[in-house]
């Protein structure tokens, strides 16, 4: 890992060529929706992104209902010599983004990333002026919204409301054709990696993509394979001394959190065209006989709540206060965290790799059962689950908390399917972990 690892808005798949756009945006509260288009829009005033406007270090500090606040930022860019994409970490609730008056793209869903590609606007010297609308109705109880209060003053175990957006805003410099995605998959049993890739652009014939592996610096594998479409999956076995306790010296755990680096490259005609760095870990989890087995042998977890509210940002954080809580949970003697109610910005989630933390993942509730609930909870959380599942902390999915949403879920047999099928599409989407139906209440 270096520094680039420390603030960078997605960690497993890093490329040295982005720009924050976190810092100050022209901002608009539009409280009885009266706005439709940019060009409507009087922005009166500033924000400090990626706070809510709820929130202290926003610079507004507005505990008002905000179903619907506009963002505007101007950036200049040089012609790239490749391609340009605009990234959202996450937006709460539901976002259109227009680029010089054009609409970009839009989507829904408070905790998981989306993005658009510029590299058609941009022009030599000209400006492009970014504008996001997000809509996030404080009433809407059918929406995932977590610990969030529907009510004006935050009561009993609810907190103050996060609109907008509150994760980091950025900018990426990619080739024509480069390197979208990175997974991992750890087989403890053949001592193996499975790497998914996928990539975007036009393939020649004779593109490869060479991956080389490192522990500790020291190199532990280099292998490279032809590409023939926009997909790879390879299956990598790592060098083994044929001892059991040789193979446990890179196995992940919190006492010994060990990492494998990666770097990841695309070659065209044997040079370089596109690389990225990644990590991942042999750590493998299951159940068996009423205990929790991890790489293999019993271990016993000692978790605490982890709700992820800061006093003056709310759901955001810095880098820093984000390895700070890690740091502070492991001193205080737990072994994991369940992140309760929220999905955590991927880079906690980095550091509870780097410094050995397990996570239980869960999903932010609904409180009202309907049509709208069942779609907006199955798609925001299966997009969690793809944007989190190489994570070797994440130990457990929770798609459900305390039946918080499901009432009489022992009786009623729409809900219970509805349970029952996110449970079983959570188990389809990663069948490498453990998976708690509703923790902490009812189970079918």
């Amino acid at each position: 890992m270096n520094a680039l690892s420390l603030d960078y808005p997605r960690p497993q798949c890093r490329r040295p060529s982005w720009q924050s756009l976190n810092g100050s945006w022209d901002c608009a509260l539009d409280p009885q929706r009266l706005w439709d288009a940019p060009a409507e829009v009087h922005f009166d005033r500033e924000i400090t992104v990626p706070y809510a406007p709820e929130t202290p270090r926003s610079g507004l500090h507005d505990p008002h209902f905000h179903p619907v606040i506009w963002y505007r930022r101007r950036v200049s860019l040089a012609p790239p010599a490749g391609r340009v994409f605009l990234h959202f970490g996450a937006v709460d609730y539901s976002a259109q983004v227009w680029v010089n008056d054009g609409l970009a793209v839009r989507h829904t869903g408070g905790h998981t990333p989306f993005s658009t590609e510029l590299t058609s606007l941009i022009r030599d010297g000209a400006e492009l002026t970014v504008v996001v609308r997000a809509e996030d109705d404080p009433l809407a109880l059918d929406q995932p919204r977590g610990k969030q209060d529907w009510k004006l003053q935050p009561h009993s175990i609810w907190y103050p409301r996060t609109t907008g957006i509150w994760q980091t805003v950025w900018l990426e410099h990619t080739p024509a054709t480069f390197i979208r995605r990175v997974d991992w998959t750890a087989n403890l049993e053949e001592f193996s990696l499975t790497l998914d890739l996928e990539i975007d652009g036009p393939l020649q014939p004779g593109d490869a993509a060479r991956v080389e592996l490192f522990t500790r610096g020291e190199p532990l594998l280099e292998d490279a394979y032809r590409l023939q479409n926009g997909s790879l999956r390879r299956t990598l076995h790592l060098p083994d001394g044929g001892l059991y306790d040789v193979r446990r010296e890179l196995f992940w755990s919190p006492e010994h959190p060990e990492l494998i680096d990666a770097r990841i490259t695309l070659l065209r005609d044997h040079a370089p065209l596109d690389t990225v760095e990644s990590y991942t870990a042999m750590r493998a989890v299951r159940f068996e006989h009423g205990a929790f087995i991890l790489n293999g042998l019993p271990y016993r977890m000692r978790l605490v709540l982890d709700q992820g509210y800061w006093p003056e940002g709310g759901l955001s954080a810095t880098a820093e206060e984000l390895r700070r809580d890690v740091i502070l949970t492991k001193r205080l003697g737990f072994n994991g965290v369940r992140k309760h109610q929220k999905i955590e910005d991927p880079r906690f989630l980095y550091w509870c790799d780097v410094l050995g933390l397990m996570v239980w993942e869960e999903m932010p509730s609904a409180y009202r059962f309907s049509q709208r609930m069942v779609e907006a909870v199955t798609a925001e959380w299966l997009e969690a689950v793809n944007r989190d599942r190489s994570h070797p902390c994440i130990v457990v999915w929770v798609p459900f908390n305390e039946s918080w949403g499901l009432p009489d879920l022992p009786i009623n047999p729409q809900t219970r399917a509805f349970c029952r099928a996110l449970y079983q599409l959570t188990k389809a989407a990663d069948p490498t972990r453990l998976v708690v139906d509703n923790d902490g209440w009812k189970h079918l």
